[in-house]
């Protein structure tokens, strides 16, 4: 089958997680992603160590498959020009460099767009490229703290937690996917491209969501409640006799059915829990009382009981645990690749099942510098001149 990006080229001057991940994502999808790199050093990434397979960073290995690398300097005026060529007849590009770095370089949008009026040029920042803060480094940690995350993570009594995943990085490539096909959708009726502008910030305020209405609403920042939430009752994670659970009794039709299957009768006649307002108003009490019986409990007896009558539940995976799940197997996440120096390795796959334009893995994750000859050779490049501007350390 077809992949719905096949015939589109990306010229990826991103590095470390978000660009990259965007990048990979868009990739799946079908598209020629180009990677440009540094001579001799790369994407950081790379050395984003431990772990390693194979002496290959795991960090680089997960978001850059279905690229062709090359490595260029893009401060000489011949490796200037190598990008030139390469953004005619690019349909997108991706960077995140720091504020104001590609315009000394040459490489800012207005002067692309000259280039190439069809070119979408997403560029990724910890901030934005406008306000205050735009020429401020950022890194996910960071943003994770900067943009409230920390704040509503983690238990209150105990200190600021980060999220286990460099989740400000990944969702932020995701919202770059998203500004990007609808700025291809928009090339295709209008012939002209536009400039993406996709910040780390902007991606965690919108994901605070109903936390950041909230405070608008009652002026009270929502702070942290571990696994808790604060609008429903119960809905967090418990102990049982052999290991922590999840119950997400979202409802009040569901707080029913939770207690004739689990025998809480009496917790369903009592008035301080018969709804959920009332239920959050005596979440102390209510969470102890679930707390003590549930720990006298086996986990398989609560999910089987819970999942008989449809109350949400389920156990809290390790990651060994999770993929091996015939679940993620049968939803076939974790996928192979034939790698070079890594055998058998496997990495997730693409998250989004499409049944027309299904993706695809077409490449591994590239070897530094490992398509140059390849793609200089389809600009025009002869061997001889290849081989001079290796000698000028320009490739």
């Amino acid at each position: 089958m077809q992949s719905s990006l096949e015939g589109i080229k990306i010229l990826d001057l991103s590095r470390t997680l978000a660009g990259p991940f965007c990048t990979m994502l868009l990739g799946d999808m079908g598209a020629d992603v180009i990677k440009v790199e540094r001579p001799g050093k790369g994407d950081e990434s790379r050395r984003f160590t431990p772990p390693t397979w194979n002496g290959e960073s795991c960090y680089y290995l997960t978001s850059n498959r279905n690229k062709r690398s090359i490595t260029v300097d893009l401060k000489s005026p011949e490796g200037r020009e190598i990008i030139y060529k390469l953004v005619q007849d690019a349909d997108i590009l991706v960077e995140n460099y720091r504020t104001g770095t590609l315009d000394k370089l040459g490489f800012g949008y207005e002067t692309l767009n000259e280039l190439n009026p069809r070119l979408v040029y997403c560029s990724i920042s910890g901030f934005g490229r406008t306000g205050p803060e735009k020429n401020r480094a950022g890194y996910d940690l960071i943003l994770q703290g900067f943009g409230g995350l920390m704040s509503i993570t983690g238990d209150a009594d105990r200190a600021p937690a980060k999220a286990g995943m460099s989740i400000v990085d990944l969702t932020t490539g995701m919202f770059a996917v998203y500004g990007i096909l609808s700025a291809l959708f928009a090339t295709q009726k209008t012939g002209k491209g536009q400039f993406v502008d996709v910040s780390l910030l902007d991606g965690q305020i919108a994901l605070l969501n109903h936390m950041a209405t909230g405070f608008m609403a009652t002026g009270k920042p929502a702070g942290r409640m571990g696994s808790a939430h604060p609008s429903i009752v119960p809905y967090q994670s418990f102990a049982t006799k052999d290991m922590d659970i999840i119950l997400a009794v979202a409802n009040d039709g569901l707080w029913e059915k939770c207690c004739r299957a689990l025998d809480w009768k009496d917790l369903l006649d009592d008035s301080r829990f018969t709804k959920n307002d009332n239920r959050v108003a005596h979440r102390t009490e209510l969470v102890a009382i679930i707390s003590e019986r549930l720990i006298t409990l086996e986990s398989t007896e609560v999910f089987e009981k819970l999942d008989g009558v449809g109350v949400p539940c389920g156990p809290i995976h390790t990651i060994d645990q999770i993929l091996n799940h015939p679940q993620v197997e049968a939803r076939e996440m974790m996928i192979d690749i034939e790698h070079p120096n890594v055998k058998d390795l496997k990495v997730p796959g693409f998250p989004v099942k499409l049944s027309e334009t299904p993706s695809n893995v077409r490449r591994h994750p590239p070897l530094l510098g490992e398509h140059t000859d390849e793609v200089l050779g389809e600009l025009g490049y002869s061997l001889t001149q290849i081989d001079e501007l290796k000698r000028g350390k320009v490739i």
